[in-house]
């Protein structure tokens, strides 16, 4: 045992290594890493894993390449032919360059995000989001904060903690990341009050749960999924009555904020915010989806409702950080411009086929591999939007019997290619595939097939 741990490289031994002196770190972590590595195999030899410790070259080389692995993760760049257009885990909507452009000005230097120029105090950041929100949207006041389950939490906890919030059973939705509204509504200190059954609510459910200790009625788009059958649910209009009535508050969670009817693009009957707009006391939504703006959660409503909402400490710690009012900012800019097209997502949800179909025979045309076939597909919005809604879209389908290895091999390409498998096919939905990277997509395509450059 003594001999074993005498075989112990000392850790500056190690550091004198080549593949470790040429690494472009700071040496003090790169010391820390040798520490650790030579403290694991006195451990390991404490246990009789092994009996003789690696040299120092080898130790010096495997710490080598865990820093590097390390230092140099981070993001990569996919190429979404997946025919999801706001692909949640590909991060969602792709900014449009008016955003990119605000950010990267943002993020370059200083600016006033919480400075007033002309009274030269401190100021809000609110205010360089907080009116182009509202006056976009036509909304009597707005709140921004970094992303809709932020907003659902502050809602919840402004306008009904410690108060029952009404909520219809066939709305207790969870959403990514195990998101579940009964959990936030715990959080927040809401107490939930369920009404109904999962597939059928009326409206008088929800009036006989209404108390004197009920401080919200609450509206949830069931995101990722639907309801079919035997069913029945109370619409806006209703429930905005009813909460009149009361005078309580009606609080609408969209999910996702689809700016206006996309019933032209094949998408009908479903939520808009104009829509929401008008018959809700808050109004909350993503502005990373449909909206195709940053990560951002966006409250909408009564000025005394947000005005409470602004107030509450809680606020803070939800608040947007200077390059997501910037590029929220230009997005939003473009929508009230009606510049849809200029929003990359609002763009590929309402281009026509045609020109989707072009990029798919512009990348048939540069494989040039007869198994190759331009095929119609249909594309979804994604990130919980229009569950249940598809559209029409076009690809190429690649026939292989190695489908599922060819695919795994685009994953692990620079960048990176997502793409979907149909029994023995491999499409590339050219949806959400940008112009410009078609000679990258048949590249990487080539590769993965092992046809070479």
């Amino acid at each position: 045992m003594n001999d074993a741990y005498r075989s112990i490289p000392k850790v500056d031994v190690v550091l004198k290594e080549p593949s470790l002196t040429e690494l472009p770190y700071a040496p003090e972590l790169v010391k820390r890493a040798v520490q650790g590595a030579l403290e694991e195999i006195r451990n390991a030899i404490g246990s009789g894993g092994i009996s003789r410790s690696p040299d120092a070259s080898r130790v010096a080389a495997g710490v080598a390449g865990e820093i590097t692995a390390v230092m140099e993760a981070g993001l990569k760049e996919v190429i979404n032919a997946a025919g999801v257009v706001v692909y949640t885990n590909l991060g969602r909507a792709p900014l449009a360059d008016e955003a990119v452009d605000a950010l990267v000005s943002a993020a370059r230097g200083y600016s006033d995000l919480e400075f007033d120029l002309e009274k030269g105090s401190r100021g809000s950041r609110q205010d360089h989001i907080r009116p182009v929100t509202r006056s976009c949207f036509g909304a009597e006041d707005a709140l921004v904060v970094n992303n809709n389950a932020a907003a659902v939490l502050l809602v919840l906890n402004t306008l009904a903690r410690g108060k029952e919030a009404i909520v219809s059973r066939g709305e207790l939705v969870e959403i990514g990341g195990s998101f579940r509204m009964p959990e936030v509504m715990s959080m927040s200190g809401a107490v939930m009050r369920e009404v109904g059954a999962t597939n059928k609510t009326r409206l008088n459910d929800y009036r006989s749960a209404i108390t004197d200790n009920t401080g919200l009625i609450v509206k949830v788009h069931r995101s990722n999924f639907s309801i079919v059958g035997f069913t029945d649910e109370v619409e806006l209009r209703e429930l905005s009555g009813l909460a009149r009535e009361f005078g309580i508050p009606l609080y609408v969670d969209m999910g996702s904020g689809i700016p206006f009817d996309l019933s032209p693009c094949g998408i009908p009957d479903e939520w808009t915010i104009p829509g929401c707009l008008e018959f809700s006391d808050v109004l909350s939504f993503s502005g990373d989806k449909v909206l195709g703006g940053p990560q951002a959660g966006i409250i909408l409503g009564k000025s005394g409702l947000i005005g409470q909402m602004a107030a509450n400490p809680l606020h803070r710690a939800m608040r947007m950080d200077k390059l997501g009012i910037a590029s929220l900012g230009a997005t939003l800019r473009l929508l009230a411009k009606g510049r849809y097209h200029d929003i990359p997502v609002l763009r590929m949800i309402m281009e026509d086929v045609t020109d989707v179909r072009a990029r798919a025979e512009e990348l048939k045309s540069l494989l040039n591999i007869e198994q190759a076939e331009v095929v119609p597909t249909r594309a979804v919005v994604g990130g919980g939007s229009a569950p249940t809604k598809s559209f029409p879209s076009c690809g190429l389908a690649i026939t292989t019997p190695r489908s599922v290895a060819v695919h795994a091999r685009l994953r692990r390409g620079s960048p990176a290619v997502v793409a979907r498998i149909e029994e023995d096919r491999l499409i590339f939905d050219m949806k959400a595939v940008y112009p410009s990277l078609i000679p990258v997509l048949a590249e990487k395509i080539r590769e993965a097939l092992g046809h070479g450059s």
